[in-house]
């Protein structure tokens, strides 16, 4: 119940009014014309960019969020979910949901004036990742989940989306010495990858 009161709040007070405070903001940089559709290579640079600095930001609030004078007055909100599903993506306290979940992935257009149906797709698909990463399974041809289940369950590891600041700084140490790394793969056909991977049984 209290999740989805606190998804609900976030979704339906939160977010109409970070989106009206960054229409002004986008109106003030200036939009481009809508009727005018950016070209096929123009939309996979912006995508590019804007999935990089979804990284750089999300990993930096994110870490910033697990410092211990933050964490239990914001964050450990979020980790009352130590196995996740994908609607904890949203449960977080107010102050995290707008510098985590929606600063990062609304800055990269911003930034780069982007097409609105270049916005829209970008969004689509960082909100699809949010949701598949939280999701706890391995959908087929949808990145793994396995790095941010770590972070659920470890606190300390996986800060980032794609996983590159994690790796530069060594804050997926752990998880990639971890059984759950092995299965970090895209899913391509139809047997799960806990069959493929299983899990090593301790002996009674």
């Amino acid at each position: 119940k209290n999740l989805v009161l606190v998804v609900l709040f976030n979704w339906t007070v939160l977010n109409p009014i970070f989106s009206f405070l960054m229409l002004y903001l986008w109106e003030w940089r200036g939009l481009p014309d809508m009727r005018v559709l950016p070209s096929f290579h123009r939309v996979l640079l912006e995508l590019i960019i804007c999935v990089l600095v979804e990284e750089v930001m999300f990993y930096y609030s994110h870490w910033l969020l697990h410092n211990k004078r933050v964490y239990k007055h914001i964050h450990k909100q979020h980790h009352e979910w130590t196995a996740s599903v994908s609607l904890t993506s949203l449960y977080c306290h107010p102050v995290e949901h707008i510098l985590s979940n929606l600063l990062p992935p609304a800055i990269g257009p911003l930034l780069l004036c982007s097409h609105i149906s270049v916005s829209w797709l970008w969004f689509t698909v960082a909100l699809t990742s949010s949701l598949n990463s939280h999701s706890g399974y391995h959908l087929p041809f949808l990145p793994s989940p396995e790095a941010h289940d770590f972070h659920h369950l470890k606190f300390n590891q996986c800060y980032g989306v794609l996983g590159i600041l994690d790796y530069l700084h060594g804050t997926d140490k752990g998880f990639r010495a971890s059984k759950e790394y092995e299965r970090h793969i895209m899913l391509l056909g139809s047997t799960p990858l806990r069959d493929t991977f299983p899990d090593v049984k301790k002996d009674m």
